[in-house]
């Protein structure tokens, strides 16, 4: 007696599934780093304009600058680098990622499971691609002036510039995503310049007269700006800025993801 053959299960199909996370925000980061890298206005913004800054201010003598003994390259690299390392991640972030919520863009991203903290992850990691060739360039300029790389402070100025990316992504992303394109726009290139002057990058917060002097050192811009200095001029690691620059990233982060509009 012969029994009918049985047919085959097929196995349960849920349909495409979602990338690992990690997946999502490597994916993400390559785009960031592409898209900055092939947008000529941001490549001068980014890039050409910190090298020219650097150049300028090393070789001019109209601007008097205190350089604490040091040679006058050596002291104004790492403002520069904090300079760099601030156009990349916060107003070029800021603007580019306003003006894509207001054309759409994020709204499609919003319907991805990238999500909030990987939108943040992602364009923190893409951001980094473009500063090493950042850093590179600057790093370059400078030996051409004379500068010769510190061996001991390369790690800590490393961990300078990862922290610095993080809380200046995360403050892009809160603007970006609570205010206007138009209002982006005139804030992130205002809050650079202030910041820039007064917030103790290019001039260290002890140079900084009265209360600037006093409150530099706490906001994450003269965090960054003191841990390069004591990375490329003493070949030291900065705690208290590290944890000044840390605790931006946190808060800043948080409110980010709790506030951020997709649309």
């Amino acid at each position: 007696m012969s029994t009918a053959p049985t047919a085959a299960v097929a196995p349960h199909d849920d349909g495409p599934r979602a990338a690992p996370a990690r997946a999502r925000v490597l994916a993400q980061a390559r785009f960031e780093t592409r898209a900055i890298l092939r947008n000529g206005e941001q490549v001068l913004v980014t890039v050409v304009i910190p090298v020219l800054a650097l150049v300028g201010l090393t070789l001019g003598t109209f601007v008097e600058i205190g350089t604490a003994g040091h040679r006058r390259v050596d002291a104004l690299l790492p403002g520069v680098l904090a300079l760099a390392v601030m156009t990349a991640s916060f107003t070029s972030q800021a603007i580019a990622t306003a003006f894509d919520r207001r054309n759409g863009v994020l709204r499609l991203l919003a319907t991805t499971p990238l999500g909030p903290r990987g939108l943040l992850a992602g364009k923190v990691l893409g951001v980094l691609g473009v500063e090493v060739v950042q850093v590179l360039l600057l790093c370059a300029a400078a030996a051409l002036l004379g500068w010769r790389v510190p061996a001991a402070g390369v790690l800590p100025a490393a961990v300078a510039v990862v922290l610095g990316t993080a809380a200046f992504t995360a403050l892009a992303l809160l603007v970006a995503g609570t205010l206007r394109a138009e209002a982006v726009l005139a804030l992130a290139n205002l809050l650079l310049l202030v910041l820039a002057l007064g917030g103790g990058v290019l001039v260290p917060a002890d140079a900084l007269p009265g209360p600037l002097g006093a409150v530099a050192p706490w906001l994450p811009s003269g965090a960054l700006g003191d841990l390069l200095r004591a990375a490329l001029l003493d070949g030291t690691f900065a705690p208290v800025p590290a944890l000044v620059a840390l605790g931006w990233t946190v808060a800043l982060g948080a409110l980010a993801a709790r506030t951020f509009r997709w649309q």
